[in-house]
């Protein structure tokens, strides 16, 4: 008589996973809570009381504050013609949508990045955007920024030497980068031209995530050699085609954000001489090569203190009040305004989809908007990969 199979057993080891997930989920939320709690109400606070912030801030000139809402303004827009540099099938207005949107829920709710990469991606898809197109705008646009952020510690240490003399920190960020940078370039260009190297490179990447997923209790089941096969077909094809304007949207969006940074400092009164442009770029840029690993979400914390650290320094004692107040008005100018911007986005393209897109199709349900970026993460490329690009993406988030 033949047995019949039941259902198979659930062992105490299955039950506990879950359970270790949310465990290591809430210690790094609470890690990153309190590692922000403590640079905003002790370590900034060292610099300059808020008080003091406040009284440089309210000090600032209409003009000023108009040249600083300018630069914001462009550094916003500059993140929209990257977006269309990358999807040449969205339009500007779109991009701009998608970007507001996205960026809205990342800035306000808790795991913020994952619910934004499902708004972009219904957005985007509702637009005709094809799940491998959005897969390979994030990867794209992900080592193009990464590429910038190890690129501007070289540049600022070239213009800092026309004002001052470098710091020790800076000319080994600078050398870090350019190292790095140059392994990439390589590595990326290798990888668009020899089928055999990108076979290669993805055995050697396999056999390195599979001990990471050991590690870290996870199972290993992706296909790394397929995926950059896949990757390497429709890169080489976009890079080929628009790498020149994907290289110079990349670079204007970070630089356009440095400007930002520039008019804050000159709003709350810093001149040239407390505070060269050179400095302010020097520091922005280290600023940026350090916020790469994302410690906590979009560099929180990290970034303010950094800038403040560096640019104080600079400046002197007098001037630290003006320097928090600045470093703190360039992140908010910078994080504030596409939260009720994206809310009006997002009422736009669910209620009003003609204002954006002349030629409508029917919106993914609710329901489903989250579905197909897990597909994308399990089938199409590693999810450590590709969580770590989007981090370092620029654009739909």
């Amino acid at each position: 008589m033949t047995a019949i199979a039941g259902p198979p057993a659930v062992t105490m080891t299955d039950l506990g996973q879950p359970r270790r997930r949310l465990a290591k989920k809430i210690f790094r939320t609470a890690g990153s809570v309190i590692l922000v709690a403590a640079i905003f109400g002790f370590a900034v606070p060292h610099f300059a009381s808020y008080r003091s912030v406040w009284a440089s801030t309210h000090a600032m000139t209409w003009p000023q504050a108009l040249l600083v809402g300018a630069a914001a303004a462009a550094s916003m827009a500059s993140t929209w013609f990257m977006i269309c540099s990358v999807l040449p099938s969205i339009r500007l207005r779109e991009a701009a949508v998608a970007n507001l949107g996205s960026n809205a829920v990342a800035n306000t709710l808790p795991a913020g990045g994952a619910l934004a990469m499902g708004i972009s991606w219904a957005m985007v898809s509702s637009w005709g955007v094809s799940t491998a197109q959005y897969v390979l705008y994030t990867l794209v646009s992900g080592i193009w920024n990464v590429f910038a952020r190890l690129g501007l510690p070289v540049l600022a240490l070239a213009v800092l030497v026309t004002a001052t003399r470098p710091g020790a920190g800076l000319i080994a960020a600078a050398g870090v980068g350019l190292l790095l940078l140059a392994a990439m370039a390589v590595g990326l260009g290798l990888l668009v031209r020899s089928e055999a190297f990108a076979l290669r490179a993805g055995r050697a990447l396999q056999h390195v995530l599979v001990i990471v997923c050991r590690l870290v209790r996870r199972q290993a089941s992706f296909d790394v050699p397929g995926s950059l096969l896949g990757f390497r077909r429709q890169a080489g094809a976009l890079i080929a085609a628009r790498g020149w304007r994907i290289t110079v949207a990349t670079a204007a969006a970070n630089l356009t954000l440095w400007l930002v940074l520039l008019a804050c400092l000159r709003g709350v009164g810093l001149s040239q001489a407390q505070v060269p442009w050179q400095t302010s770029l020097a520091a922005f840029a280290f600023v940026r090569l350090l916020t790469v690993l994302p410690l906590t979400p979009g560099g929180i914390g990290i970034t303010e203190l950094g800038l403040i650290g560096i640019l104080a320094a600079g400046a002197g004692h007098q001037a630290t009040a003006q320097v928090t107040a600045a470093v703190l008005l360039y992140r908010a100018v910078t994080y504030l305004p596409p939260i009720p911007l994206g809310a009006i986005a997002c009422l736009a393209w669910r209620y009003a989809p003609a204002l954006i897109h002349a030629r409508t199709e029917p919106a993914p349900p609710r329901l489903a908007l989250l579905a197909p970026c897990g597909a994308v993460r399990r089938n199409l490329v590693p999810e450590l990969l590709l969580r770590w690009l989007n981090v370092n993406a620029v654009g739909l988030r």
